[in-house]
């Protein structure tokens, strides 16, 4: 069911200008797939989809392709220039985005592959990451800060 639901959303997102997640899973349902938000949710995230800027200023859903060096750098692009802030409280930091890409910049912090990291959950607009401590809180966060003033 799981593979039939996968191509089923390559299906769609090739197709189609998609959004949002809830608008994915009217359109799975439309399809005759029972899923819930986090469904959905799990699926982007498990089949590595990110929001890509469409011409009209719109964003939509699209597979990553490339070889690994493209998709870090294109990731390491998208947490750049869609990061407004970040925070932290005790061992979460809080990592605010423009309006639509917390699951891209969810994506780019776990492809950073940073041991560190324990999660992410990730809604519209902001990333919440969990570590052990208080401490590789604020140093993760000097990295990261690291990354956005990198030219």
């Amino acid at each position: 069911m799981k593979s039939a639901r996968h191509s089923k959303i390559l299906e769609i997102i090739e197709n189609n200008v998609i959004e949002t997640q809830d608008e994915l899973a009217l359109r799975l349902k439309d399809e005759g797939f029972n899923v819930t938000q986090a469904t959905v949710s799990r699926d982007i995230r498990e089949m590595k989809l990110t929001k890509i800027a469409c011409g009209d200023g719109r964003q939509k859903y699209s597979v990553i392709t490339g070889n690994d060096t493209e998709i870090s750098e294109r990731l390491i692009r998208v947490f750049k220039e869609t990061v407004i802030k970040i925070d932290y409280a005790q061992n979460i930091l809080v990592i605010k985005t423009l309006e639509g890409m917390g699951m891209a910049v969810g994506v780019a912090l776990d492809n950073m592959q940073n041991s560190e990291i324990l999660g992410t959950i990730a809604g519209d607009n902001t990333v919440f990451c969990v570590v052990r401590s208080h401490q590789q809180a604020t140093s993760i966060i000097d990295k990261l800060n690291r990354i956005i003033r990198a030219d």
